[in-house]
């Protein structure tokens, strides 16, 4: 039983992934929900602050590198992309509710990372950031539980 919760925890900490996959194997492993949920959001949160201080200056230092430089400008854009995004929905006032939401709603490539890569090209603030992304992760792995375990087909959904 540990290790189905070390496991959830380490696959909540991938890229793409993140809590969202790992809300998923927990309800299929029928594990104990609020416990799952926190161990994801913890695991989920835990590169927050990595990638808050240290993701855009090593994408920076690696987009012109001969083997890494594609991928890193990828990255780059995509971390560009969603600061971008967030500014054009809600301003710069709204941005704290607008990081929240992005990363709450479990769609592809809106996930703490991106979020986070977001926050720190807008120079948003480490505290406001990962306040904003950790209610974001929440909001997801609510979502994401609530969609594993059906609740929105009974619904209607």
């Amino acid at each position: 039983m540990l290790q189905k919760y070390f496991l959830i925890f380490l696959v909540s900490m991938v890229p793409l992934l993140e809590l969202r996959g790992a809300i998923v194997m927990a309800v299929g492993w029928d594990l104990d929900y609020l416990t799952a949920l926190t161990v994801c959001v913890i695991g989920n949160m835990l590169p927050v602050p990595i990638i808050y201080f240290f993701a855009r200056k090593v994408l920076i230092w690696g987009a012109d590198k001969k083997y890494t430089g594609r991928i890193f400008r990828l990255f780059l854009e995509k971390g560009e992309k969603a600061g971008r995004k967030l500014t054009k929905t809600a301003g710069r006032g709204g941005l704290f509710l607008a990081l929240m939401l992005f990363v709450g709603i479990p769609l592809p490539g809106t996930g703490a990372w991106t979020g986070t890569l977001g926050a720190s090209f807008l120079n948003m603030g480490i505290k406001t950031t990962a306040a904003a992304v950790s209610l974001g992760v929440v909001l997801a792995g609510i979502i994401m539980g609530a969609a594993s375990t059906g609740v929105f087909s009974v619904l209607g959904f």
